[in-house]
């Protein structure tokens, strides 16, 4: 019988006589013609040992042996060939597997965490120049995103975008537009997206959202007209990727028919209905403008004014929409709201610094006086009140010391990169505290976590 032994084959040699011959080797007989040996002969990867053939039946079974030998060489190198393609796929199967696993886990260990450890989870992987980015609120021009747009998110971090007629061509193209914001941007939580749609004259994109009526038309209604125009309004604005509205007004008999009302408790009444609208879609909404800009007498877009009224005036009738939503709202600690402050100055309240940069204002009165808890925005540090007296770098470092959360600047990508690295260099020469930066972060997050911005994992 033949034996197998790492696919060589060895067949017993015939049993020969070997006879003792005095000082000699065994005697060979010579070989007989005809009958050649193989000996040791390599033959299809394999070695043959001891066979001797004999005329045509020697030469037909060395060419069955050869095929079979043949055939079970090519069974063993397809059957390892089939061997190592089961376990690459497995291998590259559990590659896939381990390489998807660090973010399911990520996302499953962020179910498992209360809001504020997911918060603090987020921060701690936050750089500081990301911390200060998600300060900044910014605008874009255009309807596409293109390359100065991408390298202006990825390079300084803005954490939100505000949108203007010209960024509007269809409602298809900026639904498209936001995504491609959010989806570039690159950031660990998504982008804050606002818009102005008060109503009326201020309106954004009126060819593509239904434009609503004037606050004070909507004055002239009930609440709950009030507060089915602002579910309707945020059902279209949330349809394009706006999680922010920059409304309701609830100054005091604004002009261009941008106030409900000159009466605060009228004002309050619309407020609290349009907040009830926002609210029911999921929508966040800002009161504006802080402390009350209806006194004014010149447009702080164009120019810096003061409010001459008295403390006793503020209070019982400017102040009076914020102070009773901010006692209503749990002190704005759901982030349902953001609170905008003007530009105006107020001598009752601070003689020498407008409102979006006073402390006394935003951190004495608002946060201290009035408790709330929730997200500061400054107008836009663009306006003539702010930029005729500041630089864009001094007014963002002197808004973030009074207690603002987010500074707000349109328009221009260098007034943003100036506003932005105003803040980076006042927090590295110490200006401002990391603690104060965390402050705000702290409350960015978390108002964009419970609006459903999720992290990107």
């Amino acid at each position: 019988m033949s034996s197998v032994a790492g696919g060589i084959f060895f067949f017993p040699e015939r049993k020969r006589s070997k006879k003792k011959v005095a000082g000699c080797l065994p005697s060979r007989k010579p070989k007989p013609a005809g009958r050649p040996s193989l000996g040791a002969k390599g033959f299809g990867g394999s070695v043959f040992l001891g066979f001797e053939g004999s005329g045509a039946n020697g030469l037909k079974r060395k060419l069955m042996l050869g095929l079979s030998v043949a055939i079970i060489f090519l069974i063993a190198i397809i059957g390892g060939s089939l061997y190592v393609m089961k376990h690459d796929g497995t291998a590259a199967q559990t590659a896939c597997a381990k390489t998807s696993q660090p973010a399911a886990k990520q996302e499953q260990a962020q179910k498992s965490l209360t809001l504020d450890e997911q918060v603090e989870d987020i921060m701690s992987r936050m750089s500081q120049t990301e911390k200060i980015g998600q300060m900044v609120m910014v605008s874009l021009p255009g309807t596409e995103v293109d390359d100065e747009a991408r390298y202006a998110l990825h390079q300084f971090h803005y954490g939100g975008i505000v949108l203007f007629d010209r960024n509007f061509e269809s409602k298809e193209q900026v639904k498209n537009f936001v995504l491609d914001v959010q989806s570039g941007a690159g950031e660990k939580v998504p982008l804050f997206v606002a818009i102005d749609e008060e109503g009326g004259l201020v309106s954004r994109g009126k060819e593509v959202i239904p434009a609503p009526p004037s606050e004070e038309m909507v004055g002239k209604e009930d609440k709950a007209f009030a507060m089915k125009l602002a579910a309707q309004v945020a059902g279209d604005l949330k349809d394009i990727g706006v999680n922010v509205n920059f409304a309701p007004v609830v100054d005091l008999g604004l002009g261009r028919e941008r106030s409900y009302s000159t009466h605060p408790y009228e004002v309050l009444k619309f407020a609290e209905a349009a907040g009830a609208g926002y609210k029911e879609k999921g929508l966040m909404y800002t009161l504006k403008h802080f402390p009350g800009i209806g006194k004014g007498t010149v447009d702080s877009h164009v120019e810096f004014s003061s409010i001459e009224a008295t403390e006793h005036e503020l209070r019982k009738e400017d102040l009076v929409p914020f102070r009773e939503i901010i006692n209503g709202s749990d002190k704005g600690r759901n982030f349902d709201y953001l609170i905008m402050v003007g530009h105006f100055l107020y001598p009752a309240f601070d003689t020498e610094n407008p409102a979006s940069l006073s402390e006394k204002i935003i951190t004495g009165l608002l946060r201290k006086d009035l408790g709330y808890e929730g997200l500061i925005i400054t107008d836009d540090l663009g306006m003539g009140a702010i930029i005729k007296q500041y630089t864009f770098g001094e007014a963002a470092v002197k808004a973030v010391k009074a207690g603002s959360d987010l500074v707000l600047v349109c328009h221009d990508y260098g007034h943003a990169e100036e506003a932005y690295m105003g803040l980076l260099n006042a927090v590295k020469e110490g200006n401002i505290s990391e603690k104060r930066l965390d402050e705000s972060v702290r409350r960015i997050l978390k108002a964009k976590l419970r609006h459903g911005m999720k992290p990107v994992q």
